[in-house]
């Protein structure tokens, strides 16, 4: 550490004499991982190499899940008027053939022409007897047999003119069709965000992202090229595949580079570019009416994405927990320099002597492969998961819900798809204040319970209250927006590094599973406005309630290993559900990556080895410092052991480094353990 480099020799003979002690005669090759949150603060937690990498690459890669999540709810739009198609009847007027071919129906106490249904005659028969001139004043008589269309419809295109429901005659008894596309849009994203969740932590972010992008690209082709509506459907399925997963990869990068002080940061940044591609969005929708140039125009500019291969690196947080040490170096060097900040040269030293040795012994170091059951084996890591798990359903599936349901309120569905959008930019910057000042357990909680408050409020109001029931929907977005951006960063800051894309993977994959059902939940809405926003709003209680047994993770570092998820939030109580974040009183000084050589070796016991130096000549006095310990640096309660569990595996062929902590008399203790 640094402090001991200023000591005198005696101190630093003491710890050679420790060292040597400890040191086996036949010392093999150990992968000495360190915490990248120790080195960031020294090369830059957000300096000008990570605002390049967010501000140019992360945050523009999420405007195409926007893009191509929402623009199907245009594609499949459904005019308001249309009516039985009778090619016999074609060369007379509008009106009249209406008046003429179509029986009429109450429709809300107003007749109104049948869309579905049109009178059983042989016009034909009619044409060839003769009678045209009659027809022009020919009235329809009502004991005329009523059948369904079955030559097509027509449509009143004045402001839907295209559409997958008017080219596939998607209405009447196939008016849930273009539900199931948006189910079969659904379907893919469960299925999607595990794999490529799977492949993030195998295969790295940097693939996992841009194989991402090509599954995308070539549904949105696919789409684009449908002469059918199940081809269509296909299609959509295989979009669904990289949805959310686009998005999150680019965000999972963006979290891993930055600072502890910077991720809420990151994560407002990264949904305002989100919220502003579908703003975007409501505005090509409007002027592009021609679904198949909608679908061009939503998926063609992103082929530009590829050039990212060029600059994009991969995360070296994952490097590093891969044991990929040199090109881990790589990157944290050149991160360095952009930032105009000095490497450590204890640290390359030190990562140069390990990659020398695994190169000399021809070894690299194996990671094993952590999957599903890993998140489940221990009780606190599951129950984690868990609560999660049930958080992220209720989330997810209530805020796309609003979102598939915004065109359906209010009286122009371009303004209230818009409006739905632009109420979530004032949420994501009250929810950035606090996130960093209650933490992100309550704001979560707080936003998911009254956005469904909201929901449910609507009930009550009468049927003509169009812009009242707009209004509550607009709160309730703007809340559940707030509780969907807290999501991603609570998910990924309670899921430790070693299975964080599995992780977020997971719980995506649950709480896609609810949006396969939304869009029938939505389509109840034909028939009942309100009854979706009760459904979404007691769902959106449910799962705030649940949120408040998650332990907070503010001022807390990123975990690293299963064995430091299962430790953190072990010892939560019932108390703290009630409590906001807050600073805690143990104190703890930032590590150092000087004389981290004192620390080499292995222990060929594999117990845990405790170097105490007393600092005679400097009594540093206690000062408020936020505690960013890691989870396993929790103390017992009258010792300055870390607290470990009997069942805790041991960490085999793996070295990690605490945090440098004090006693109240000044004793500086270093652990380490194998």
């Amino acid at each position: 550490m640094s402090d001991i480099s200023d000591n005198d020799g005696d101190e630093y003979d003491e710890l050679s004499e420790l060292r040597q002690r400890h040191k086996p005669e036949s010392q093999p090759s150990v992968d000495e991982a360190f915490d990248l949150d120790d080195l960031l603060p020294t090369i830059g937690e957000f300096g000008k190499y990570q605002k390049l990498l967010v501000f140019g690459i992360c945050l523009p890669a999420c405007i195409p899940c926007g893009f191509c999540a929402f623009n199907q709810l245009f594609m499949a739009d459904t005019p308001d008027d249309y009516w039985c198609r009778i090619p016999e009847l074609l060369d007379l007027p509008l009106e009249q053939r209406k008046s003429l071919s179509i029986p009429k129906e109450l429709d809300n106490d107003e007749l109104v022409y049948s869309k579905c249904y049109t009178y059983g005659v042989n016009w034909t028969q009619l044409l060839e007897s003769g009678e045209e001139d009659d027809l022009t004043t020919m009235e329809p008589n009502t004991s005329w047999p009523l059948i369904k269309c079955s030559q097509g419809w027509e449509y009143n295109t004045s402001v839907v003119w295209s559409s997958i429901v008017i080219d596939f005659d998607l209405v009447c008894d196939q008016d849930i069709y273009p539900t199931i596309g948006l189910a079969a849009l659904n379907t893919g994203g469960p299925v999607g965000v595990y794999l490529f969740g799977l492949l993030n932590d195998r295969g790295g972010r940097r693939l996992s992202y841009f194989v991402c992008l090509a599954t995308l690209l070539a549904g949105s082709l696919m789409t684009s090229l449908s002469k059918d509506f199940w081809t269509w459907a296909g299609s959509r399925v295989i979009v669904g595949l990289t949805i959310p997963a686009v998005y999150q990869i680019p965000f999972i990068i963006s979290l891993e580079l930055v600072g502890e002080n910077y991720r809420s940061f990151v994560t407002v940044m990264t949904c305002t570019f989100y919220t502003s591609g579908i703003m975007l969005l409501s505005g090509v929708t409007y002027l592009e009416r021609d679904w198949v140039r909608l679908s061009y125009i939503t998926s063609l500019p992103f082929y530009a994405y590829f050039l990212y291969m060029f600059v994009m690196p991969e995360s070296p947080r994952w490097l590093l927990m891969r044991g990929r040490l040199e090109e881990a170096l790589k990157i944290l060097e050149r991160m360095a320099k952009v930032n105009g900040r000095e490497f450590p040269e204890a640290v390359h030293l030190k990562l140069e002597a390990q990659i020398r040795r695994d190169k000399l012994k021809k070894q690299k170091k194996k990671m094993a492969n952590v999957g599903l059951a890993d998140l489940c084996r221990t009780p606190n890591m599951r129950l984690k998961t868990i609560l999660i798990t049930l958080s992220w359903f209720a989330n997810e599936t209530v805020y796309l819900g609003l979102s598939y349901y915004g065109p359906a309120l209010g009286t122009n569905q371009y303004v209230s798809f818009f409006l739905s959008a632009v109420v979530e930019l004032p949420s994501y910057l009250c929810c950035w204040y606090f996130m960093d000042t209650w933490g992100r357990r309550w704001p979560l909680s707080l936003s998911m319970i009254l956005g469904g408050v909201a929901c449910v409020i609507t009930v009550m109001l009468p049927d003509d209250a169009v812009d009242e029931t707009l209004v509550l929907y607009l709160v309730s977005k703007a809340l559940l927006s707030a509780s969907f951006l807290i999501i991603y960063p609570f998910a990924g800051e309670l899921y430790p590094t070693q299975v964080r894309g599995i992780g977020i993977g997971a719980s995506s994959y649950i709480g896609g599973l609810g949006l396969i059902g939304i869009p029938f939940i939505t389509y109840l809405g034909k028939d009942n406005l309100k009854l979706p926003l009760v459904i979404m709003g007691f769902l959106s209680m449910l799962g705030g309630m649940t949120g408040l047994r998650l332990p907070e993770t503010l001022h807390h570092r990123l975990p690293q290993t299963i064995e430091e998820g299962e430790e953190f939030g072990k010892n939560w109580q019932f108390k703290d559900c009630c409590r906001c974040a807050q600073k805690p009183e143990i104190l703890s000084q930032p590590a150092s990556y000087e004389n981290l050589d004192v620390l080499a070796g292995s222990s060929t016991n594999a117990s845990e080895v405790e170097l105490e130096l007393r600092d005679s000549r400097r009594v540093r006095e206690p000062a408020p410092r936020i505690d960013e310990r890691t989870p396993l640096d929790t103390t017992a309660s009258g010792s300055g052991r870390p607290a470990h569990r009997p069942s805790m595996k041991r960490l085999v062929r793996q070295m990690s480094v605490m945090d440098t902590q004090r006693t109240h008399d000044g004793t500086m203790q270093l652990t380490h353990w194998i």
